[in-house]
């Protein structure tokens, strides 16, 4: 199955369970990130937003939703500490 990663409309049901399906099967950090970069990069609305939302609406589990919120925040926090010693 394909993945069209322009949702476009907010949660129609082929879109949204399509990408549940993403989000269940990237389990590694490394997939995650790079599918959470794909999927920015083609979207109005960043990753994060659909995953708090699926979450809201009890669509994804908790311990998912978890596991992925986690691993883009902390990839964001690293970023942002990189940049932070380049400048000192």
């Amino acid at each position: 199955m394909t993945l069209s990663l322009n949702i476009g409309n907010f949660f129609n049901d082929p879109s949204s369970h399509a990408l549940v399906d993403e989000l269940r099967k990237r389990t590694s950090k490394e997939d995650i990130l790079d599918f959470e970069e794909k999927f920015n990069s083609k979207n109005e609305k960043n990753l994060h937003i659909y995953i708090s939302r699926f979450l809201k609406n009890r669509s994804i589990s908790r311990g998912l939703a978890s596991k992925w919120l986690i691993t883009i925040i902390e990839n964001k926090e690293s970023k942002i500490n990189a940049l932070q010693k380049l400048n000192n």
